[in-house]
């Protein structure tokens, strides 16, 4: 019963129609002067059973349907069924379907995002774990407490908590950007600025070469936050004393490349390709036991959304390349 309401809401305008054609058709006869009943009757007869069997034919022909769209769904896999013989309902059908592959890449999209935010939350919960339990010993000492120590647990408490909101921040990051034109330098100096304790703790120093007057398009806040992913790793994979982080900037025709270079270990060619992928920590990664693998990944995310270039060069034993280009239109 539902299909046969379903059937008939759809075709009465269809039978409104052929009684009007009929009705006018009988009154054209009946002023050209042709007023025989029997002829009106025999009409309406066959106007109703030809519409009678046009309709039939049309139910039969559109039931699997209409019982199709008729029935509750239990799975969204029910819109995969392929019943409709009417062109209109086979153009419906491939329209459900195409509409449905964009549905699963949608909900495949946001499983992956959620996921990666869960793996990542866990991962960086481990990870607190480790200043926790250092400032935990610091106080536990007896004496004057080390603030040095303390000040340094507290950085790295900074810099992973810094990685987290902006791993957040990232799926909404169009509403926080704000691109305008930035003086470089002066961007770089308050990055290596925030992590000055970093490079004195390490004995590892900066040293740039950055022209005072160059200005880029960009949004100040999250290539600080990128140029300190830089810093951080160069840091942290830069095991003897003594040595420097270089940035640098090369100005070509279209680009004004920064470049921050260190004379750290260098990444194994196996690895360089897979780098800034998220949670990929690789050879280096496991030797700190330190990498949440999400540094390069978010830095890598700002760049494509920032519409800036990012190269990677590496040479075990010799050091990294980062190499962020800029458009100079």
């Amino acid at each position: 019963m539902p299909n046969v309401r379903l059937f008939l809401k759809d075709n009465i305008t269809l039978v409104f129609f052929e009684v009007l054609l009929v009705l006018f058709i009988l009154v054209l006869f009946w002023l050209d002067g042709l007023r025989n009943v029997d002829t009106a009757v025999y009409s309406i007869v066959i106007t109703l059973i030809l519409t009678f069997t046009y309709l039939a034919t049309r139910y039969i022909m559109r039931q699997s349907f209409y019982k199709k769209i008729s029935v509750k769904p239990k799975a969204m896999e029910d819109a995969l069924q392929k019943n409709a013989k009417t062109p209109e309902h086979l153009q419906t059908e491939v329209f459900i379907h195409t509409l449905y592959k964009i549905y699963q890449l949608e909900v495949q999209a946001l499983y992956a995002k959620q996921n990666r935010h869960l793996q990542f939350m866990n991962q960086w919960v481990h990870q607190m774990k480790t200043p926790l339990a250092v400032l935990e010993l610091l106080l536990q000492e007896e004496g004057e407490l080390d603030k040095k120590s303390v000040q340094e647990e507290v950085d790295r408490m900074k810099r992973s908590l810094e990685t987290v909101l902006m791993n957040a921040r990232i799926d909404t990051f169009e509403e926080d950007m704000k691109i305008e034109q930035v003086e470089l330098r002066q961007m770089v100096v308050e990055a290596v600025n925030e992590h000055k304790r970093l490079f004195i703790a390490n004995r590892v120093y900066p040293d740039i070469a950055i022209d005072e007057n160059l200005m880029v398009p960009t949004d100040s806040k999250w290539m600080k936050f990128i140029i300190g992913q830089f810093i951080t790793n160069a840091v942290k994979y830069t095991f003897e004393e003594g040595k420097k982080i270089y940035l640098s900037t090369e100005v070509t025709e279209n680009h004004i490349e920064l470049t921050i270079r260190d004379e750290g270990i260098g990444i194994p060619p196996s690895d360089l390709k897979r780098v800034t992928r998220p949670f990929f920590t690789g050879e280096n990664g496991r030797k700190t036991g330190e990498s949440t693998g999400m540094g390069l990944y978010l830095a890598q995310e700002v760049c494509d959304k920032l519409g800036h270039q990012l190269l990677i060069e590496s040479e075990v034993g010799k050091g990294t390349k980062l190499k962020v280009l800029f458009n100079r239109s």
